[in-house]
């Protein structure tokens, strides 16, 4: 039996995982930028993502672990991860093949669109660029 791989502990130190022991996960395709979901990781889905090249997950409802593609042969190949400022969410840079979302669309976020007021910035502010 193989040694599971492991990831530098400090890494595992900078995310702070809630209450459940997990942290959301955001998938996104690498090239386009496109969201396609969102997951919840705990701490060994995290290093399995890290370490293996495939997204792991762990399932909220079924309380196991889930690689995407592995039933459906839709997969997320691992290019980049990154946590943002706070520790408290992971961005998965992925080369998604076939549908991202379990009801068999690209992307889980092309299915609801919502109509909320749209923002406009003043003609006043300043981008930060220009404010430099």
């Amino acid at each position: 039996m193989t040694e599971a791989a492991t990831i530098d502990p400090a890494i595992l130190d900078r995310v702070a995982f809630n209450s459940d022991g997990l942290v959301p996960a955001i998938i996104q395709q690498w090239d386009t930028l496109e969201v396609l979901m969102m997951g919840w990781m705990d701490a060994e889905a995290f290093r399995r993502t890290l370490t293996e090249g495939r997204v792991t997950f762990w399932s909220r409802s079924r309380q196991e672990y889930w690689r995407k593609g592995d039933t459906s042969g839709h997969a997320q190949y691992v290019k980049g991860a990154a946590l943002d400022c706070d520790g408290d969410t992971l961005l998965v840079s992925v080369e998604q093949i076939g549908a991202a979302c379990h009801t068999g669309t690209h992307t889980c976020f092309d299915g609801d669109q919502l109509a909320p007021v749209v923002g406009h910035v003043p003609d006043t502010a300043q981008t930060t660029s220009e404010a430099s």
